[in-house]
């Protein structure tokens, strides 16, 4: 059974779910909710305080921090009769920067918040995008310390772990753009070409490399200073060797390299070094970024997580100036490396496994059956029955395994009055309880 939707075969209803959406069937759902669970409970052990905002914006608010540009990727509406044009969300950093703005007088510095809402693009559906996805997002507002930035990049590893990645499988590949766009200039490249090559190069593994070289050489670089770039943007270094840089690229500034250097001593710390290497191709090509940057990156795949520091963002939406720094991980790219990975189990673990299932095989309506089920239910156990119309109590117990009950209860005339038969789908035993024990017993043996 796919983890996305049950098999449509025959299926001619006109209507179909829109073009890069998905609906999520029972089981899907279970899948879904496993992936979100991780990122919930490792983001609380982290530190970290759940937050959500509405799923539509002022339009002005997206415009506002990444120009009018974006306008054609997003969903925009107006209201009929109204004058305001809003847009469903396309991520969750905007709504951050202005919560956090209108409340910053009474927020406790930092804040260390985290998010899993659904979000929505108007671009065209491919492997890993679709038009509405779900992404975890985890930030830390005001603190301006590498440390924040090694806890976003360590509750990014925690998320990896415990989903079953190991160092070898995913890398978190770090830069910096002050160290980047310092870089930059000392090989020749103006100011105002700045932003041009930082999203030249965050594109580079997406386009053949003759375009790059191509687009590098329009900025009026030279042979040699083209070569310069590439080098750059292509060459990892070990956390902890942080002076290799600088005898790598002749002229890089001491400073950045300090910043660099403070980072690493805090993930070292952190035991992450095996996780992480630095990489300046990685420079977030938005232009809202202002310093650390980093991507996680799968074998095969383009990148499952990425973020960084946006010191400015606050202040943009009508708050404070505030340091920033954050991680977005989507779920769609996610799971299809779960998937080849062999990382997500048969699609039946992640359903809720009932902790028992009725079955009658007494000759009334049913009555009896449908009591016992509440009662079941009120003290707090998942309980269910058959909806079918049969006394058969093979086919039924068939019934119960296939949702994976770990007990079953069975109704039988044979019976001594008011026991049941319990029995246990695992090992097969099976035993007669009074109904009167057959909560604290079915509880002891579940351990609740």
């Amino acid at each position: 059974m796919s983890l996305h939707s049950l098999p449509m075969a025959g299926n001619t209803h006109k209507f179909q779910a829109p073009k890069g959406t998905r609906d999520f069937y029972p089981p899907a759902m279970a899948v879904r909710r496993y992936i979100e669970s991780v990122w919930r409970e490792v983001s609380i052990n982290h530190g970290f305080e759940e937050i959500d905002g509405p799923t539509f914006e002022h339009l002005e608010l997206y415009t506002a921090k990444s120009g009018p540009g974006i306008v054609s990727e997003l969903f925009s509406f107006r209201r009929e009769g109204g004058d305001a044009d809003y847009a469903l969300r396309p991520e969750f950093t905007p709504t951050l920067a202005r919560m956090y703005a209108s409340a910053a007088q009474t927020l406790p510095k930092p804040v260390k918040w985290f998010c899993i809402p659904n979000f929505f693009r108007a671009e065209r559906p491919q492997r890993g995008r679709l038009r509405e996805f779900f992404q975890w997002n985890a930030d830390i507002i005001g603190d301006d310390s590498p440390s924040a930035d090694a806890e976003v990049i360590a509750v990014t590893v925690g998320v990896l772990e415990k989903f079953g990645f190991t160092p070898d499988q995913v890398k978190v590949k770090i830069s910096h753009r002050d160290v980047v766009r310092d870089l930059l200039m000392h090989l020749g490249i103006k100011e105002q070409d700045l932003q041009t090559t930082f999203e030249l190069i965050d594109r580079r593994d997406k386009i053949p490399d003759h375009e790059f070289e191509a687009s590098l050489g329009q900025l009026g670089l030279s042979i040699d200073r083209i070569y310069d770039i590439k080098r750059l943007s292509g060459a990892p270094f070990e956390i902890g060797e942080e002076y290799q840089i600088a005898e790598y690229f002749e002229g890089v500034p001491k400073s950045g390299i300090e910043s660099l250097e403070r980072l690493g001593s805090e993930l070292r710390d952190r035991g992450l070094r095996p996780w992480c290497h630095y990489n300046f191709s990685i420079v977030r090509g938005l232009a809202y970024y202002t310093g650390t940057v980093f991507e996680v990156i799968a074998e095969g795949e383009r990148s499952v997580a990425g973020g960084g520091r946006y010191d400015k963002l606050v202040e943009l939406v009508g708050g404070p100036l505030t340091p920033a720094v954050g991680i977005a991980m989507g779920d769609v790219v996610l799971r299809l490396i779960l998937e080849d990975r062999g990382l997500l189990g048969e699609t039946e673990e992640y359903l809720p496994r009932p902790d028992v299932f009725v079955i009658s095989a007494l000759d009334d309506d049913g009555g009896q059956m449908r009591k016992l089920v509440a009662d079941l239910r009120r003290s707090g156990l998942h309980a269910r029955h058959s909806y079918r119309a049969t006394k058969n109590v093979g086919k039924l117990l068939g019934e119960a395994g296939k949702v994976r009950a770990r007990f079953a209860v069975i109704l039988g005339k044979e019976l001594e009055d008011g026991a049941v038969a319990l029995k246990d789908l695992e090992s097969g035993d099976q035993r007669e309880v009074k109904v009167e024990l057959l909560v604290q017993t079915l509880k002891d043996a579940l351990g609740k």
